[in-house]
């Protein structure tokens, strides 16, 4: 069974950082976003197709120095398709039933159950739900008692609003879905499922945890909901001479300052540096990133071997060299 794994977009919303790299090549625990969705996949995925264009480059470049478990088929993209002509696009590489899911997107939901229920359901097209408390920034669907959805609404007003459980962005998809997909710019969520929706769509809610990492405060909540409660520090770390409140993770060879302050939730990656009487607070610090004696970092993003000059305060930003071309 195939997957398409939709990576299409700049990531505009997470500049500076995705001038460096694309979206789905920032780290989240140590691996990109893109792994934590291929890894989700069951064994029953043989292939997971993936169509794109921005930085298509780079994200061939770590498949090739970081091959997954399975077959990755890169289809390039060479102008923005939507989510439903991305999948028109590769309609030659899939032969029966298949799968898309969103690869900036972390959650718990278990793939092969929601397989398993777009089978049992007989489905036409199956989509993942998750209950909001604000369905505004959200597609949301209503259901039938048997889980059949029967309306659909993109981003409603709260007067609007007559669900709370939105797409959660996996669909498994029946073959005949793409004889409904028209060529060129083709948004799946507001034009092809509401002209199939008569065929049977069916939607499961899930528990446990969904996050769109498509935001700086998103990607920080993707870290703090994966941490957990965890207090993890590597044996090769220089000093522990701070102060750590968990959670909070420091990974191998970083170093740690007289009187610096750690966490509550802070994220060092490995060869990080941090400064005497520095504080590091709901921030994540990526590989090599110098961070200067009293400094202050709340809520931000300090990206791979950035310098942050003592004294400096950093609150609720995203620190990168990356720059536009």
């Amino acid at each position: 069974m195939k997957a398409v794994l939709l990576v299409g977009g700049k990531g505009t919303r997470l500049r500076p950082l995705t001038y460096r790299l694309p979206k789905p090549l920032i780290p989240l625990m140590g691996k990109p976003l893109l792994m934590h969705v291929i890894d989700s996949l069951p064994e029953e995925i043989d292939e997971t197709i993936v169509p794109v264009g921005y930085m298509k480059d780079k994200i061939e470049d770590y498949l090739e120095k970081n091959p997954p478990r399975r077959k990755i088929t890169i289809i390039e993209e060479k102008h923005p398709l939507g989510t439903g002509g991305a999948v028109k696009n590769v309609e030659d590489y899939i032969d029966g039933p298949f799968l898309v899911i969103n690869g900036d997107t972390v959650s718990s939901l278990d793939v092969g159950s929601f397989m398993e229920f777009h089978r049992k359901k007989k489905a036409f097209a199956s989509i993942s739900l998750w209950e909001v408390t604000d369905p505004t920034p959200f597609g949301i669907v209503e259901l039938e008692d048997d889980q059949r959805i029967c309306r659909f609404q993109e981003k409603p007003t709260k007067e609007e609003a007559f669900s709370n459980l939105a797409n959660a962005g996996v669909y498994a998809l029946e073959y005949e879905v793409l004889d409904h997909i028209g060529d060129g710019f083709v948004s799946m969520e507001r034009e092809v499922f509401p002209r199939i929706l008569d065929k049977g769509m069916y939607g499961l809610t899930f528990e446990g945890y969904w996050i769109d990492c498509g935001t700086r405060d998103s990607i920080l909540s993707a870290f703090w909901t994966l941490m957990a409660d965890s207090v993890e520090i590597h044996d090769s770390v220089d000093g522990r001479r701070g102060r750590i409140s968990g959670p909070a993770i420091i990974r191998k060879d970083a170093v740690i300052g007289d009187g610096a302050v750690l966490g509550p939730y802070a994220y060092l990656s490995e060869r990080t540096v941090v400064g005497d009487n520095a504080r590091i607070e709901k921030s994540v610090v990526f590989e090599g990133a110098k961070i200067g004696r009293e400094c202050l970092i709340r809520d931000s993003l300090i990206d791979v071997d950035v310098e942050v000059p003592a004294k400096t305060e950093v609150i609720s930003t995203t620190l990168s060299g990356g720059k536009s071309e």
